[in-house]
């Protein structure tokens, strides 16, 4: 009883879009960007052709992409700018 009080709470949130893809790519492209110039040994591990960087540094970027992306979407969504 007390999950579908907890569901029916929920906010609705923003359904796909273009834009929302848009706000997504450009985030993980960031993220990617600080990665490159933060990551101190970026090469150690299997290479990737993604910034010259290896595959545990691109994924820990990308992670760190959609943490963003998602906080950006939300925000963006809430003050009416999607």
């Amino acid at each position: 009883m007390i999950y579908s009080t907890l569901i029916a709470a929920a906010p609705s949130t923003l359904p796909w879009s273009p834009n929302v893809a848009i706000v997504m790519i450009v985030c993980n492209v960031l993220a990617i960007a600080i990665g490159k110039f933060t990551i101190k040994q970026q090469n150690v591990g299997a290479p990737t052709p993604i910034a010259g960087m290896s595959a545990g540094a691109v994924v820990g970027s990308a992670c760190l992409g959609h943490i963003l992306g998602a906080g950006v979407i939300l925000g963006l969504a809430n003050v009416g700018g999607l």
